[in-house]
Order: C-alpha cells, then sequence, then structure tokens
C-alpha cells in the first residue's frame, strides 16, 4: 500500500514461504511502477518469510528498503490494517462463501473498488487513485 494515496496492491498467494515472499515484491514493484509510484521502503510485520535472507537479497536488488515493526506492535503498520479490516468487512464476511475458491473469485472487483470507486475518510474523501498523480494521464 503507498503510504500517501493508499492505492493498494494485493494478491491472493498459495503459501507464505520465503520463496513466495520473496517474489512478491517484485511484481508489486513492477505494478507500482506502472502507475508511476517508486517504492523505496516496505514496512512489514516480522512474519518468519518477511526476515528471511530471500526477501532481504529480493528488496536489495529492487532498490527497496526493508522495515519491520516492533512485535506485538501493529499500530505502525496501521493503514495496512485498516486495509485488511476494510476488505473484511465489506467482502470477506459480507455473506457465507462455500468454498475458498468461490470467496476469493470476485477479488479483484474488490481491490479495483478499493482504489478507484471507494471514498476514504483517512484521505479525506476522495479514492486512493484520485490521489496518485498521474494515474489516468491526464498529465502528460
Amino acid at each position: 500500500m503507498d503510504d500517501h494515496s493508499r492505492l493498494a496492491y494485493t494478491e491472493v498467494l498459495a503459501d507464505e514461504t520465503a520463496a513466495t515472499c520473496a517474489a512478491f515484491p517484485v511484481r508489486a514493484t513492477e505494478w507500482f511502477a506502472a502507475r508511476g509510484i517508486t517504492i523505496r521502503r516496505v514496512l512489514t510485520d516480522n512474519a518468519w518469510a518477511y526476515t528471511k535472507t530471500t526477501r532481504r537479497a529480493t528488496c536489495a536488488e529492487l532498490g527497496i528498503s526493508p522495515r519491520w515493526t516492533r512485535p506485538r506492535r501493529p499500530q505502525p503498520n496501521g493503514k495496512t490494517e485498516r486495509f485488511h479490516r476494510t476488505l473484511l468487512e465489506e467482502s470477506a464476511y459480507h455473506r457465507p462463501y462455500t468454498s475458498e475458491t468461490e470467496r476469493q473469485a470476485p477479488f479483484g472487483n474488490r481491490l479495483d473498488r478499493y482504489n478507484h470507486h471507494r471514498p476514504h475518510v483517512g484521505i479525506a474523501g476522495p479514492t486512493p487513485a484520485d490521489r496518485v498523480t498521474n494515474l489516468s494521464e491526464q498529465h502528460t
């Protein structure tokens, strides 16, 4: 999640191995770069896979400075924690699902709504996409 705009990129992944977690920043960096956002730092919790050498090496290759929150202190990562809560409240817990596949099927639409259609109180009303300079290429 971009700290300024709250524009979010996320994926549903099959596992939390070190290799999977190391590959995610590559795709996220490309996605944000396509929208004119350069990732300089990334803040994560202290999950095992986030502290492994493979992820640190990937961040170094991408020019990203990895940072970690203190154990049992979710507050510094509050914007991301709120993003997770919003997705859960507005979609995942919205109705019962018969399978994980059914629950994940509309995920892309949910993320699009979050980024492009849902006003955010935390940024005084606009959508995250509204706060990204030149996202719609209106300023060439």
